[in-house]
């Protein structure tokens, strides 16, 4: 792999040690993965951020990096943590877990990351152009940057995805390149998916079915940029979906000459919608994942106005999201009815085994997955208006 000057100053240590460090995690991804060159980034999504998911050893490697001056050279922001910063008692957290968390988002901080904690940082402004390199490391961030707005980066590893931040480069491979961005197999879609349920089940679905192909999408013709972040986010989930295409809809459809065809069907929607459901009663009730847009929020705040919640409700939103909604009333809606709107985290990385919950109700494909292989939760799978139980 060529090296230019800069780069090879920063490997041999010339720039300091944390520097050095980060371009040998570079140049060895480099290496295994054929890159000729490392190309610079105008943004960095880094991932490993809750405590429940990096644990004790994910603290230490990054109070590590803290420790040898470790500075981030461009725009850099963080996926979700294990908690609401500021709220986290109220939500009856651990109060060891929320010390261990402080201690990570403590450590981001001194490297001069943007503490958004937002698993969809499109809802707070960052929106590369079509064409832009980045390196994104969370799944559905990934997949919403390279699909619906054609920016370019690689599914990275939070360790990489930091390395490229404290570098301002990433290696030139995978779907950096033009080559490695044609659609694989195309899926003929005679479903008519119309809620945020239905575009996670078919991408839960599908994510299964394709594994790592790029799919490119026909016949989709109703598909909002909400409903289209819930897709990708689904397929990674369940597959590890970087990309994908839909005619006339997305600014990208590159497609092989020899690519497979697959049908999805409106039979096949509503198995796989029920398929999700466990159909008990839940503890708890999770809107936003992906993390929730103000419209998304102002939908939750019009069906419970005036109403009283069966159980618990957490929409999980970005901070500056939640402030907007607090500014239009949402919040305190939510809130009258016994909900929570929830800034900085998310039903997938919050100790909710800890906190008590065994069953979790959402409309999120992604969710789905998680809360039932990483939470251990029986989960509750509906339209949004299915799941907010009011008494």
């Amino acid at each position: 792999m060529q090296l230019t000057k800069e780069q090879q100053k920063m490997l041999d240590g010339e720039a300091g040690e944390a520097p050095a460090q980060a371009m040998q995690i570079l140049a060895a991804l480099g290496k295994i993965y054929g890159a000729e060159n490392m190309i610079p980034i105008s943004s960095a999504q880094v991932s490993g951020v809750s405590y429940e998911t990096i644990g004790d050893a994910g603290l230490e490697y990054l109070q590590d990096y803290a420790s040898k001056n470790a500075k981030v050279k461009t725009l850099t922001f963080l996926n979700p943590a294990g908690m609401d910063r500021d709220q986290y008692e109220k939500m009856d957290v651990p109060s060891d877990f929320a010390k261990k968390q402080i201690q990570i988002l403590d450590a981001f901080k001194s490297m001069g990351i943007t503490m958004s904690c937002t698993c969809a940082p499109y809802h707070i402004g960052i929106r590369p152009k079509v064409g832009e390199h980045i390196a994104w490391a969370e799944s559905s961030a990934v997949a919403f940057a390279n699909s619906v707005l054609g920016a370019r980066t690689n599914r990275e590893g939070g360790p990489s995805a930091l390395a490229a931040a404290i570098t301002g480069f990433t290696p030139n491979y995978g779907l950096h390149l033009d080559e490695n961005r044609l659609a694989g197999i195309i899926i003929e879609v005679e479903a008519t998916p119309k809620t945020t349920a239905d575009f996670g089940a078919m991408g839960s679905y599908l994510g299964k079915k394709i594994k790592s192909k790029i799919p490119a999408f026909t016949n989709l013709n109703f598909a909002p940029e909400i409903k289209l972040k819930t897709l990708g986010a689904s397929m990674a989930a369940t597959g590890s979906t970087a990309l994908f295409y839909i005619k006339n809809i997305t600014p990208e459809f590159m497609v092989k000459e020899n690519a497979e065809k697959l049908t999805f069907t409106q039979e096949e929607l509503i198995y796989h919608k029920k398929e999700l459901n466990c159909g008990e009663k839940p503890d708890l009730v999770t809107i936003g994942c992906p993390h929730a847009s103000l419209e998304e929020i102002k939908e939750v705040a019009n069906l419970i106005k005036g109403k009283k919640l069966a159980c618990k409700l957490w929409v999980c939103c970005a901070k500056k999201t939640k402030d907007l909604a607090s500014e239009h009333g949402f919040t305190k809606i939510i809130e009258e009815a016994g909900g929570n709107v929830v800034a900085d985290t998310c039903m997938v990385v919050s100790p909710l085994r800890q906190m008590g919950y065994s069953c979790t109700a959402c409309n999120s494909g992604k969710a789905a997955k998680y809360l039932s292989s990483l939470q251990k939760q029986k989960v509750v799978f509906g339209d949004v208006e299915d799941i907010l139980l009011c008494d």
